[in-house]
């Protein structure tokens, strides 16, 4: 019995009890619901063996006994009380077998009672641990979605009751674990942070751990990604650089690129090194657009109370640029009302969300709308309010020009491989044909594999990720149209209708 306790747990004391009964074995509440039952035989595992145990579970709790037989046709029932916490309900042992029963059996099941309780109630207790365990890792992914989108005061309240408080300025990792080790290597990175990191598991990729660490004095690729990569043998890290607490979702965005980057790396972490967002580049006119391209998405009132508001439809289109179809899964929400709200947004902006081109211009809008330093012009007293530009002429801008030149400056010289393995030309046909490696590879003559080859050895020279969500590929969309309007050109892609 003991031995049984120790290696199998309830489950496996009561498939050894319906043994030796030739039975059925079951632990019961006391309303006669089945915990756990088990029969050695098939042909024991009826419906009626787990109906008269229950009828007997009931009876034994309203008699207030510690044991109870009856007969019911050709079966004995027999029912022990277990033992329990103070002020928690006990299950009931029950067992129900055809008569005559083996000799002793009753004697065995008192002697089984013990172990029997000691199992359960270190399997309640583990359950419990579970429970709360999923409750606080559901917390904590609420903080980091509350951060996110920029919710810093309610991220704040929830983060009080978990622990450690939200540090500010803050540097995120992105650790990708191997298949079923991320438990162990949150505590891990746990102890090596010495308890002062906020750490999610990724929501969306099951290998991903999500680290906000407290920015230091260390540069950008730090001491813990290093660390957590040495003491981890097959995980890789993406470092951010330093940000403000309100900025995470784009410290987000900079570890996963960085991560691209390290996964071909020997160290296997890497730090983010690239031009800054364009969303700082656009000036007061860039809010103006912003703010007008949104408006009738952040104005839309719902027609039904169950129908998505303005902020949870913001929330939804955000989630479906950062992550598309894994959105799902952000979000918590099935494929379908993904689906539906996702032309809701189109329908209310006018976009065919299917173009890279309309998505660039929702990414870089929200973006802007998320980013509050930047200066929107008043409306002078009765006055007209300023005009509101459009795409091209923020993408004209010499800051925006300077920060696209500095995106491609990692490519060099545009034609320098020749035909279409400059990588110009890869990235614009890619780009071109909505980033869908089917269209891309027949477009440039290769496989897909061959396209995918080349985009990951792209993804380590511009140290951006674009295969997976987030991708780069946005602010590739934008950098090439504004190259393309400083050269006078109107490149095939067009452009979004703000």
């Amino acid at each position: 019995m003991h031995g049984l306790a120790r290696s199998g747990g309830s489950r496996e004391l009561l498939r050894w009890v319906s043994g030796r009964a030739d039975g059925w074995a079951g632990l019961l509440g006391g309303d006669g619901t089945v915990l756990h039952g088990v029969a050695r035989d098939p042909d024991a595992a009826s419906a009626g063996s787990a109906a008269l145990a229950a009828e007997g579970a009931r009876e034994l709790t309203a008699l207030g006994a510690r044991s109870l037989s009856f007969d019911r046709g050709p079966h004995t029932a027999l029912l022990f009380a277990l033992e329990g916490p103070p002020d928690t309900a006990a299950p009931v042992l029950a067992v129900i077998g055809r008569r005559p029963l083996p000799d002793r059996l009753a004697v065995l099941l008192a002697d089984v009672a013990l172990p029997l309780t000691m199992c359960w109630a270190a399997e309640t207790v583990e359950r419990k641990r579970r429970r709360v365990d999923l409750a606080e890792s559901r917390g904590r992914e609420a903080v980091l979605h509350l951060l996110m989108t920029g919710q810093l005061s309610i991220a704040h309240q929830v983060a009080g009751a978990l622990k450690p408080a939200l540090p500010d300025p803050v540097r995120v990792c992105v650790v990708e674990c191997s298949g079923g080790s991320r438990d162990e290597v949150a505590r891990i990175c746990t102890d090596l942070s010495g308890g002062r990191s906020w750490i999610v598991r990724c929501p969306v990729y099951a290998r991903h751990l999500i680290l906000v660490v407290p920015a230091g004095p260390e540069p950008a690729d730090g001491r813990l990604g290093p660390e957590v990569a040495a003491v981890v043998d097959d995980c890789v890290v993406g470092i951010s650089e330093d940000v403000p607490l309100s900025d995470t979702a784009t410290a987000y965005r900079q570890a996963f690129h960085a991560l691209a980057v390290a996964r071909g790396l020997p160290g296997r972490h890497a730090g983010f090194g690239a031009a800054p967002e364009p969303a700082l580049m656009v000036g007061a006119a860039g809010a103006r657009w912003a703010d007008a391209l949104l408006a009738p998405l952040l104005g839309h009132l719902p027609r039904r109370g169950q129908d998505p508001g303005s902020q949870e439809l913001a929330a939804t289109l955000a989630s479906w640029l950062a992550f598309s179809s894994h959105a799902t899964s952000h979000l918590k929400i099935h494929r379908n009302t993904l689906a539906a709200r996702l032309r809701l947004i189109g329908e209310l902006l006018d976009l065919d969300l299917n173009r890279v081109a309309d998505q660039a211009a929702l990414d870089l809008a929200l973006a802007v709308r998320a980013t509050p330093a930047l200066p929107r012009a008043a409306r002078p007293a009765g006055g007209a309010a300023a005009p509101v530009p459009s795409l091209d002429e923020i993408l004209r801008t010499p800051a925006v020009h300077s920060w696209a030149a500095q995106q491609m400056r990692p490519l060099g010289a545009p034609g320098a491989a020749g035909g279409t393995a400059d990588p110009y030309t890869t990235l614009r046909t890619w780009l071109e044909c909505e980033a869908r490696l089917g269209a891309t590879a027949d477009a440039l003559s290769l496989s897909v594999p061959g396209v995918r080859k080349r985009l990951t050895r792209l993804e380590t020279v511009l140290r951006r990720s674009l295969l997976r969500t987030p991708s780069a590929r946005y602010d590739l969309w934008l950098a090439f149209r504004a190259l393309d309007l400083a050269d006078g050109g109107q490149p095939d892609g067009g452009r979004p209708r703000p």
